[in-house]
Order: structure tokens, then C-alpha cells, then sequence
């Protein structure tokens, strides 16, 4: 999810520019979705500035991580700094053509690999199948956005989704299930042009995926219910330990949550 804040300047060349989101209105939301953990995610608005995402994660405190926007400048000590602050991972969102570039990631990767964050990937179908080889060598884990942004109607059958697959196989690539309204043809509630998509990843890789809301929704006029989206991965699939292992397991292993070991914390971990 994403926080907004007028407080801070937006980035002159951003083209989302949505209205203030607070911490206290996504607090509101977890309980509605009973979910106890939140990844903030640098928003391109604020381009490489980072202090709306970095005060967000402080609020949040000890239940958040965050993903920040930086280029291959970025020093040493800022990386451990940021770390130990709960950043996890640089965002590279070449969709909007915005923030870090494709050269800043492939010089940034090993530096994102030993200290253990990885590069969240938001592309476009073309680029996806213009840039697979270029991510398939990447030393670090990656997160790719928006179930890859494959298209509709192919689905399935369109080359970004093979490419995806690719790097799943790889072995270091996760996908986040978010963002289902933007390559939508059908639309919502059901969204099941994508959720085919969606299928397809949870039937055969659920060790590799991630749920995310992308609260609040900026590209959308109308915003969507994230209580319906959620509902939609459990529709998607009806495996309760496949769900676990997207909600929980997954997201404690990459972003170095504290680890579920009993019941109690396996029902909160939620």
C-alpha cells in the first residue's frame, strides 16, 4: 500500500498526484480486512524522496516494513541505516517511467543482494518481454507488480505471462496479486479475465507470490473495496494453506518478519 501526505512536496514530474491517505485511514482498513502486517511501498509522487513512506513506517511501527525509491548512489550506510529501520527493497517503477532507471537497478542488485533486500519491479508487458533476460541475472530476489500487468483478453496465452513464469522458475522471483483493475477487460467485482491469471499462479507457485491492496488505489477514478479484493484471492483459490503461505509465509520469509511459530500467532499474523 501507499501513503500520501500533503505535508510533503510532490516530485514536479509525477504523474499520480492523488489526495492525502493516511496512516490512520489504512489503520481503519486493517481492521476491516483483520490483517495485522503492512508493507508501505515509495509512491512515484514523491520520486526519490523518501520521508512520507519512511514516517509511515515509523507509525506503523514494529508490524510494517517498508520499500523506498533510491538510485545506485544511494551509500553503504544509508542501505544499513534503512535497514535497520525496516526497509526491505528499492522500487523500480519503469511503468510510469519515473524514479530509479533500469541501469540503477543492475548496479544496485548485488548491494541489494548482501544485504539481503530485493528490487520490486513495477513494468508494462512490453518491457517485461523487452527486459526478462536483464532480471533473470540479477543476483538479488525481485518482487514483479500487478501480476506482471498481463494483458487482457490473451491472459494466459500472451508472451508476458510466459515470461513470468520464467522467472518464477528462476527461483528468485516473486509476483505480488495486486493492482487486478488495471489490466481488467471485465471489470469488478469478479475482475475474472485476471483472476485466470491469478489461477494459474496460485495453482502452481504459491511459494512465490505475495497479496498486496495497492491501497488507496491511485490510478483509479473510482476505487475498488479492498474487503472485495481480498476476497478474491480466496475465491481464486480455496486451499487454505495455499492462503497462509501467501499472506503469512511468504511475506515473513521476504520481508524479514518475525517468525509464526505458534497457532495464536499464525491466526494474528493475519
Amino acid at each position: 500500500m501507499h501513503v500520501y501526505d500533503s505535508r510533503y512536496p510532490r516530485d514536479p514530474s509525477a504523474p499520480l498526484r492523488p489526495p492525502d491517505a493516511p496512516v490512520e485511514e489504512y489503520i481503519a482498513l486493517q481492521q476491516r480486512l483483520r490483517l495485522s502486517r503492512v508493507v508501505v511501498v515509495q509512491p512515484s509522487t514523491y520520486g526519490f524522496d523518501n520521508r512520507c513512506t519512511l514516517d509511515a513506517l515509523l507509525q506503523f511501527g514494529e508490524s510494517a516494513r517498508a520499500i523506498i525509491v533510491a538510485d545506485a548512489a544511494i551509500a553503504d550506510e544509508e542501505l544499513v541505516r534503512l535497514n535497520e529501520l525496516g526497509v526491505r527493497g528499492v522500487r523500480f517503477n519503469r511503468a510510469l517511467a519515473t524514479g530509479a532507471s533500469l541501469d540503477d537497478l543492475t548496479r544496485l542488485a548485488p548491494r541489494l543482494a548482501t544485504i539481503g533486500w530485493h528490487a520490486q519491479i513495477n513494468v508494462r508487458a512490453h518491457q517485461l518481454i523487452e527486459h526478462v533476460e536483464l532480471f533473470r541475472r540479477l543476483p538479488c530476489n525481485i518482487v514483479i507488480d500487478h501480476l506482471g500487468h498481463v494483458p487482457q483478453p490473451e491472459g494466459l496465452s500472451h508472451l508476458a505471462f510466459a515470461a513470468l513464469r520464467g522467472l518464477i522458475d528462476r527461483g528468485q522471483c516473486f509476483v505480488k496479486l495486486s493492482g487486478v483493475y488495471l489490466e481488467s477487460k471485465i471489470g469488478g467485482p469478479s475482475y475474472e479475465d485476471v483472476g485466470a491469471v491469478g489461477r494459474a499462479l496460485l495453482r502452481d507457485a504459491p511459494e512465490r507470490l505475495l497479496w498486496g491492496s495497492d491501497w488507496p488505489h491511485p490510478t483509479e477514478t473510482v476505487k475498488p473495496d479492498a474487503v472485495v479484493l481480498l476476497q478474491l484471492l480466496r475465491e481464486w483459490s480455496s486451499d487454505g494453506e495455499t492462503i497462509h503461505r501467501v499472506l503469512v509465509d511468504n511475506p515473513t520469509e521476504l520481508y524479514r518478519f518475525p517468525a509464526v511459530t505458534t497457532e495464536y500467532e499464525k491466526r494474528i499474523a493475519l
